[in-house]
């Protein structure tokens, strides 16, 4: 569509200096605005914060979510503002009444963004103008209340909003309060406006009485009471009468149509009046139109008054929202400075604590943070724990707190943050041939190059994408560099234990884990953080609460236990480079698979061989997989690979 840009007046300078860098990688794990899961709104972060009442103030909240800021002052200003809306902590002062009156007032506000768009591309019609000058008509009640803010950012956003009584004059004074939504059938502008078309307006209006006397005459002089004189376009002014009375009809009635249960006729007087009462509401139609193309073209003389008073209002309804959410669930004002400290003290996850089921209760956590000896959190433990939850819980609040929010904790102390990084669960991508561990190390890869001192990094189970040794290796020299190099604050959640020696080599390392409370062979989860890597993966224990049926986790005990046995009878014959342990460990591991498949029994009296021992076709399959490099496989290859491997053990089976 092409169209004048009247309306665009100024351009502002975006700079990516004055926000908080967030990839598009950390923007959907996070899931500030879209979940994973189904892409909604609901059970993101922009859903638990959107409390705003305006369509202005919604996509404003939305791009304060996604651009943090990193002007300090303009932090404090926003959180002055918002603590002014809330209520005191002993409930007294003006805080709860200004937010309430102010969110009345803004409700209900129609998109004065839009609406000036559409004045200035020519696009709005009466309604719209209409609706625009009963937003405007608020704004001197809205000023009027914040003269009592005290605030810096309210009083500066009061004294920017321009009341525009004269831009709502102007349309009031010429438009119906309920005009039409066709802009060439008349009924736009009100009485009294323009004299020509008051006189027109009189003229058809008079000729709209003669008709209605012309039909009353009628129906006496023919004795036909259901006769109606009627208008279309193809026969004008024409009388209609029922079939059954044609009969009765004048003779001087000129018959122009007949219908289903109806005759059509002219007169001679409908005649001789029908070009003047025609041309009279066509010309008052056409300069009302005239009139309303005018009057939209005098609105749109002041769309930069427009367009700053609608900034206005989104801004104030974002801090009145913001103000609701952190009195609605008892958010505090966090503490944001220059320090390389993030200190949270019960901190929660903001969507995952409104999304507990009712009486469930969110367990809160501690966080320490900074760049010298809290530099690098390595949480170990198994999945269901909360670690994931818990280090996407740290970087929600620093992203609420630089963004001018209140946050879900006791209390948070922010040092600014110029990058958040969140790198998590990665799938295939396949439109690009690139694995799910080569996704992973290209994210990882990136926030190596990008990362500084006053980065929060948060990573999710690195290295788990390949095989052990080659996992546990990249996330180890991965930790180090973000300590050593770039000295990043780091949260490092890993189901490799042996990460846990990060803390003996690195000054700036910490351990920590999630409480487990064992219970007979089951387990439970306290989520609780404590200081100390987790001695367990307490995998088989995950499997049993995923409801895994009883007999697979017994027979999973019983694999275990045979292959730690395995495990601990070959480590003291040891020799030879890592190549040669690492192969003579596959091959145990192989041997002992087949030992204990071949002894599997599925039933009383009967065997079943999971895999038979003595069938050299499967057992070569399974030395392949062991051996194949997945790192550099593509998913187009690992199908064909998988596709060999299937067309064999088939001749196998045939055979």
């Amino acid at each position: 569509q092409v169209s004048d840009l009247a309306h665009l007046r100024n351009l502002q300078t975006y700079s990516l200096d004055s926000f908080v860098g967030l990839d598009s990688v950390t923007r959907r794990n996070l899931e500030l605005t879209r979940t994973l899961r189904d892409g909604k709104v609901e059970g993101s972060l922009l859903g638990v914060l959107d409390h705003t009442v305006t369509a202005m103030g919604a996509r404003l909240l939305r791009r304060w979510i996604q651009q943090p800021l990193l002007d300090l002052e303009r932090i404090q200003e926003r959180l002055d503002a918002v603590e002014e809306l809330c209520p005191t902590p002993t409930g007294e002062g003006r805080g709860p009444f200004l937010r309430a009156d102010l969110r009345r007032l803004l409700d209900g506000l129609h998109d004065v963004e839009r609406l000036v768009g559409r004045v200035g591309t020519g696009l709005a019609n009466a309604r719209d103008l209409a609706t625009l000058r009963r937003t405007l008509e608020r704004i001197p009640r809205i000023k009027r209340l914040l003269a009592q803010a005290r605030s810096p950012r309210l009083r500066a956003l009061n004294d920017d909003m321009d009341e525009l009584r004269d831009v709502a004059a102007l349309i009031g004074q010429a438009l119906v309060d309920s005009p039409p939504i066709l802009l060439r059938e008349g009924g736009l502008i009100r009485p009294g406006y323009h004299a020509e078309l008051d006189r027109l307006r009189r003229a058809a209006a008079e000729g709209r009485d003669w008709l209605a006397t012309y039909e009353a005459q009628e129906r006496e002089r023919t004795g036909i009471p259901t006769l109606r004189v009627r208008y279309n376009q193809v026969f004008g002014f024409f009388v209609e009468v029922p079939r059954s009375k044609a009969h009765l009809v004048p003779p001087e009635y000129e018959r122009r149509a007949t219908i289903t249960h109806a005759e059509r006729f002219i007169t001679p007087e409908l005649k001789a009046r029908e070009a003047e009462i025609l041309s009279a509401e066509d010309r008052a139609n056409e300069l009302e139109y005239d009139l309303f193309v005018e009057l939209r073209r005098r609105v749109a003389t002041h769309t930069d008054r427009l367009q700053r008073a609608a900034r206005v209002l989104a801004e104030l309804d974002v801090l009145a929202a913001l103000a609701e959410v952190a009195a609605r669930y008892g958010y505090p004002r966090p503490v944001v400075d220059e320090s390389a400290v993030i200190e949270i003290r019960e901190g929660r996850h903001p969507v995952v604590e409104r999304m507990m089921p009712e009486g469930a209760r969110f367990v809160p956590n501690e966080t320490h943070l900074d760049g010298e000896s809290h530099r690098l959190l390595v949480i170990t433990g198994p999945n269901m724990r909360g670690k994931s939850v818990y280090i996407r819980q740290v970087a929600l609040i620093a992203l609420m707190a630089q963004m001018g929010s209140f946050v879900p904790a006791a209390s948070a102390r922010v040092g600014l943050v110029d990058r958040i990084f969140v790198r998590a669960g990665a799938t295939d991508d396949i439109a690009q041939g690139r694995s799910t561990f080569l996704v992973e190390m290209a994210e990882t890869a990136y926030i190596l190059r990008h990362a500084t001192p006053r980065s929060l990094v948060v990573l999710d189970e690195v290295g788990r994408g390949t095989s052990t040794y080659d996992g546990m290796g990249l996330a180890w020299a991965v930790g180090e560099e973000l300590h050593n190099r770039i000295g990043a604050r780091t949260l490092f959640a890993t189901h490799f234990h042996e990460l846990t020696g990060l803390a003996d080599q690195l000054p700036g390392a910490r351990n920590y884990s999630l409480a487990v409370k064992e219970q007979g062979q089951g387990v439970v989860f306290l989520y609780r953080l404590v200081e100390g890597g987790a001695d367990r993966s307490y995998g088989i224990q995950v499997a049993r609460l995923a409801g895994v049926p009883d007999h697979v986790v017994e027979r999973a005990r019983e694999v275990m236990a045979r292959l730690t046995r395995e495990q601990g009878s070959k480590g003291a014959g040891e020799h030879g480079g890592r190549g040669a342990r690492e192969q003579r460990s596959r091959e145990q591991r192989a041997r002992a698979l087949r030992e204990i498949s071949a002894s599997y029994m599925v039933g009383e009296g009967q065997e079943r061989l999971l895999v038979p021992a003595d069938d050299e076709v499967v057992w070569a399959v399974v030395r392949e997989l062991f051996g194949l490099d997945i790192a550099n496989l593509t998913p187009v290859q690992a199908l064909v690979v998988l596709n060999e491997w299937q067309q064999r053990l088939r001749e196998t089976q045939r055979g």
